[in-house]
């Protein structure tokens, strides 16, 4: 990863050490703060040379993610101007603009690049909201940033979705997770993240629940996996999942998903019963 590259070469070794704006400079990038209407950053650059604009903010999870963003752009690509909404790696995860979610994974691996993320990671096991809470301080990220990251580092049997009452946004799954597991579109009664939305309970740790209210296989009723979520700040409830080790060597699941006609035969995506 090209990020990672760089904070290699700058001899950056701890996260009180990734100074974005310094190594924007280093990258041809000059940082500017000012108010911009419609979007949260902009970048404008022309031969070796390029200037970010931020939008301020009184969060400076959201500046550092926007000029990291910015900076991957002016990496990755180069020649193009952009406004951006980089400062919501949530809203550019729900969208198809593939350039924004470049953008946005490179800035993850500047922000907590895998060599000094991962160690901090293992010492919890598996980290709670408040703990990632405790990491996303410690490299001046947001909450939302931190939970994607230990997705992507792809240690952990871990799942991170967003849900509101209509049902799932989104979900990003470890890459390691079989796919033969789907989520359900709908969030089930069972589940802690119901809770929450519906009734305003909130689960300060992660606590257990039936595999069968998250995920729509016949056999996820013989799992459990451990939840907690937690209100975001557009709303929406942001939920983190463990899968338990079980359900990491489950076998190919043929059915789920799947539909067919009332002779039996299997019906393709989009074709007719």
């Amino acid at each position: 990863m090209k990020a990672e590259a760089l904070i290699s070469e700058l001899g950056i070794s701890a996260p009180q050490e990734i100074d974005v704006e310094a190594i924007a400079m280093d990258s041809g990038v000059e940082v500017q703060y000012a108010r911009l209407n419609g979007c949260e950053a902009s970048l404008v650059g022309f031969g070796g040379r390029a200037i970010a604009t931020i939008n301020p903010s009184s969060v400076r999870g959201r500046e550092r993610f926007s000029i990291a963003h910015e900076i991957g752009h002016w990496h990755l690509h180069r020649g193009r101007s952009f406004q951006c909404r980089a400062d919501d790696a949530d809203l550019n995860l729900a969208s198809d603009r593939v350039v924004e979610k470049e953008a946005d994974t490179f800035a993850a691996h500047l922000l907590m690049p895998q060599p000094i993320f991962l160690p901090l990671v293992k010492q919890i096991g598996n980290p709670n909201f408040k703990q990632l809470g405790d990491l996303a301080a410690s490299f001046e990220t947001s909450l939302m940033a931190t939970a994607l990251r230990l997705v992507n580092v792809n240690t952990l049997p871990v799942i991170v979705a967003s849900y509101t009452k209509g049902g799932r946004r989104w979900s990003l799954p470890a890459a390691d997770i079989p796919k033969r597991w789907f989520m359900k579109r709908e969030l089930d009664e069972d589940t802690l993240t119901y809770d929450l939305l519906h009734r305003g309970t909130e689960i300060r740790y992660l606590g257990k629940t039936p595999a069968d209210a998250w995920f729509q296989n016949d056999d996820a009723d013989g799992y459990e996996v451990l939840e907690q979520s937690v209100i975001s700040k557009t709303g929406e409830a942001l939920v983190l999942l463990y899968l338990e080790p079980k359900m990491m060597e489950a076998e190919f699941d043929w059915n789920v998903a799947r539909r067919y006609n009332e002779h039996g035969s299997y019906v393709p995506k989009g074709g007719k019963r």
